[in-house]
C-alpha cells in the first residue's frame, strides 16, 4: 500500500502541469498547422493576416450585459423560491431544480421580449 500512496503526489503534479501543457502545445500546433496550410495554398502574408483579423472581429452584442443581468436576476429569484418552497412544502430536489431551470427560461424569454421591442423601436425610428 505504501508504494501506491507515494504515487498520488507524483500523479497530481503530472496532471496539474502536464494537462495544461498538452492543451497549450496542441493549440499552438493546430494554429501553426492551419497557417502552414494557408501558405501552401499560395496565399500571401497580407491575405493570411487579413484572414485572421477578420475572424477575430466578431460583432459585439450591445445587449450582452442586459442578458446576463436578467438571467442572473431570474436565477436568483428561482433559487430563492426553490429554497422557500422546500422549507414550506418539503419538496424534493428535482422539483427545486425544475423551479430554478424554469426561472432561467423565464429570464431568457423576458430578455428576448425586451431586446425584440428595442430592435423594433430602432427599426421604426430609422424608417421615419
Amino acid at each position: 500500500m505504501g508504494g501506491v500512496e507515494a504515487l498520488i503526489p507524483m500523479v497530481a503534479i503530472v496532471f496539474t502541469f502536464g494537462i495544461p501543457g498538452v492543451i497549450i502545445f496542441w493549440w499552438l500546433y493546430t494554429k501553426h498547422r492551419e497557417r502552414m496550410r494557408l501558405i501552401e495554398k499560395g496565399l500571401t502574408p497580407e491575405e493570411v493576416k487579413a484572414y485572421f483579423t477578420e475572424t477575430n472581429n466578431k460583432p459585439r452584442n450591445p445587449y450582452s450585459s442586459l442578458k446576463w443581468g436578467i438571467l442572473l436576476t431570474f436565477l436568483g429569484i428561482g433559487i430563492f423560491l426553490a429554497n422557500l418552497f422546500e422549507g414550506i412544502y418539503d419538496l424534493e430536489e428535482g422539483v427545486m431544480m425544475g423551479i430554478i431551470v424554469l426561472s432561467a427560461g423565464i429570464g431568457f424569454l423576458v430578455y428576448y421580449g425586451v431586446v425584440s421591442s428595442k430592435l423594433k423601436n430602432q427599426i421604426s425610428g430609422n424608417i421615419q
